[in-house]
């Protein structure tokens, strides 16, 4: 627990308050003895890479260990990577132990993070998934590397290094977890928890919906912008993890209040984009909190989890707020925002550590350098900073993102999809009222409730695809290796049916003489044709190209939250004009031709990705 507390923000803080005498690392305490690669004088020599053969693409530090470890036949594994000119490192050792079926290698264990960065072609992935796969062994010493220049690579000390995050209990990584999932879902729930609000706006500015709808859309679209500025800022060795989230989601918590008193329109639609804005890191790097800590096996499993309580967030939202909006005013919904995100960014200061290994292993090198003297020291992440400028910083933050989408069909077509079932989503908020209040005569509760749809869906689906991951994806890689990326996208093509069959069930049993609870059966199909598509395409987007990861994600949250804004002002009169049923099939219509897409990528996709000029190959 000290060490928890020591590396969330209030222990650094008392840290910095005591000069480093309070909640000290091993390297500061009196006791502590210097592993002998790291002394200034080593007692023996150590392995030596040339400068510019030096790991620049491990920004987090690889955590080596050998082992003797069986290997399959290298036909097989040449097989399954699906190429032989890019073969090398452990596929040369495991060539030339082709009569042995053993070798002695160095295994290195990294955050997900890492190994997609150092995944340039396929047969690296499949490297990485091999590692990933491999038992752990009994705790070794890790030597470091040392570049010609003297320099040493500061690394983790052993294979368990207790500082590594991938070798976090289970019980420190759940509670890492949680707070991302509690803080997702507080952020999350702040967009929808305004829906029971907007007449009540609309009554107190004068305006129409449509300009009261902009409290919903602007926190929506707001939020896709933020991750273009978090993301690399979180991925800066010197930043780490921890202050794009407490700073900006303490600037989210301020501007609750100030929301929540506002007495002018402008001022009101303001404070809710800069409050999407803010609370955004939770999405921008929420997910690259969770790659340091789990390989990229188990990965699927937590991620899901994460995508849980952002789709859930939404639906629960008005839920909360409908009830109390009714019964007092439009602003409780903004006071329970700050209710709920209150404590939550509390638990963030006292209990969240950093993970980000770049930063860890940046630190460590520092405190060794000041308690050994050598100025050799450096972490790999320092060196990478060194050579990182603001030129690079904003290129990938700006640039990379829209360059993906808009050069790469299949990364422009996924990123359609998934912006115009996202769309779909917060038309509902629109759709809703319209049937259940109109149509059932729901109270604002009442309406707030038909949302549990939405997790009933969720929790469905999150259910069996854990089955799935388990009993099928896993024995798969284990045995025969990753084999296609297309492949990821099997479940895909059953479900993506789903959204369509969902939405005219929906649209069309929406009817005072039909029992309300059939058009919610169509909301919970739906809900599970978008998760699983969601998962399908997260999982498959990364195996393609991996190396662009970060900004595949912040190009895809960039057009979701876009698509999603509009949705929220087209929605509304699309189904006054057209009616519910209609203007739910035209939405079903143009999921259809997506789902058509989905095939195509299935595919064909092998072909797309050999002209990608972003593609591993």
């Amino acid at each position: 627990m000290s060490a928890l507390i020591r590396d969330a923000p209030i222990g650094q803080i008392i840290r910095f308050v005591t000069r480093n005498k309070v909640l000290q690392y091993p390297e500061e305490r009196a006791d502590f003895v210097v592993p002998e690669y790291y002394s200034e004088n080593p007692a023996h020599a150590k392995r030596e890479i040339p400068v510019e053969d030096a790991p620049v693409a491990e920004p987090e530090g690889p955590a080596t260990e050998e082992v003797v470890q069986d290997f399959p036949d290298p036909e097989t594994v040449l097989e399954k990577a699906e190429t032989v000119d890019e073969a090398e490192s452990d596929l040369e050792k495991i060539q030339t132990a082709r009569s042995a079926h053993t070798v002695r290698t160095q295994i290195s264990r990294v955050g997900t993070r890492t190994a997609l960065q150092k995944s340039i072609s396929r047969v690296d992935l499949e490297q990485q998934f091999t590692l990933a796969s491999i038992e752990k062994g009994p705790s070794r010493p890790i030597e470091p590397d040392v570049a010609k220049d003297g320099t040493i690579l500061v690394d983790w000390y052993t294979t368990d290094d207790a500082e590594n995050p991938q070798n976090w209990s289970f019980g420190k990584k759940s509670i890492v977890l949680s707070q991302i999932m509690i803080y997702t879902l507080s952020v999350y729930m702040g967009s929808a928890i305004y829906s029971p609000s907007i007449e009540g706006v609309m009554q107190r500015f004068g305006v129409e919906i449509g300009a009261a709808s902009m409290g919903l859309s602007m926190y929506v679209l707001a939020y896709g912008i933020g991750p273009l500025l978090f993301s690399p800022l979180s991925e800066i060795p010197i930043i780490g993890r921890n202050p794009p989230y407490i700073i900006s989601y303490a600037i989210f918590v301020i501007l609750l209040v100030p929301t929540a008193l506002v007495d002018n329109f402008s001022g009101l639609i303001a404070l809710r984009f800069l409050q999407g804005f803010f609370g955004s890191p939770c999405l921008a790097t929420g997910g690259a909190t969770l790659q340091d800590m789990y390989s990229i096996i188990k990965l699927p499993y937590v991620l899901s989890l994460w995508a849980f309580a952002a789709t859930c967030g939404p639906a629960l939202g008005p839920m909360i707020s409908g009830f109390s909006v009714a019964a007092e005013n439009w602003r409780w919904s903004l006071w329970e925002m700050l209710w709920l995100n209150g404590p939550v960014w509390l638990s963030l200061f006292f209990f969240l550590p950093e993970t980000s290994s770049a930063n860890i292993l940046l630190r460590r090198a520092q405190r060794l350098r000041k308690l050994t003297g050598n100025m050799n020291l450096k972490s790999q992440s320092e060196i990478d900073q060194a050579n990182m400028t603001a030129k690079d910083v904003a290129f990938d933050a700006l640039y990379r993102p829209f360059q993906l989408v808009l050069m790469d069909p299949a990364i422009g077509f996924t990123a359609l999809y998934t912006a115009l079932i996202y769309g779909i989503f917060y038309s509902f908020f629109e759709a809703f009222p319209l049937v259940y209040n109109v149509m059932y005569g729901f109270n604002l509760g009442e309406l707030g409730l038909t949302f549990l749809a939405v997790t009933v869906a969720v929790i469905l689906s999150l259910a069996w695809y854990w089955w799935y991951i388990y009993f099928r994806v896993e024995p798969e890689i284990r045995e025969h290796g990753l084999g296609a990326p297309e492949r990821r996208l099997i479940p895909a093509l059953v479900v993506t049916w789903f959204v369509p069959i969902g939405l005219f069930i929906f649209g069309w049993t929406s009817d005072p003489e039909i029992h309300w609870i059939v058009s919610c059966i169509g909301i919970v199909i739906t809900g599970i044709g978008i998760f699983l598509i969601i998962q399908c395409i997260f999982l498959y987007l990364p195996l393609v190209y991996p190396q662009y990861a970060a900004s595949l994600f912040a190009g895809n949250d960039f057009f979701r939250s876009a698509l999603a804004a509009g949705a929220i002002h087209f929605s509304y009169p699309m189904f006054h004009n057209l009616g519910v049923g209609r203007g739910v099939s035209i939405l079903g219509g143009l999921t259809v031709g997506c789902s058509i897409g989905v095939y195509y990528l299935y595919f064909f996709g092998a072909k797309l990705r050999a002209r990608s000029r972003f593609a591993a190959q």
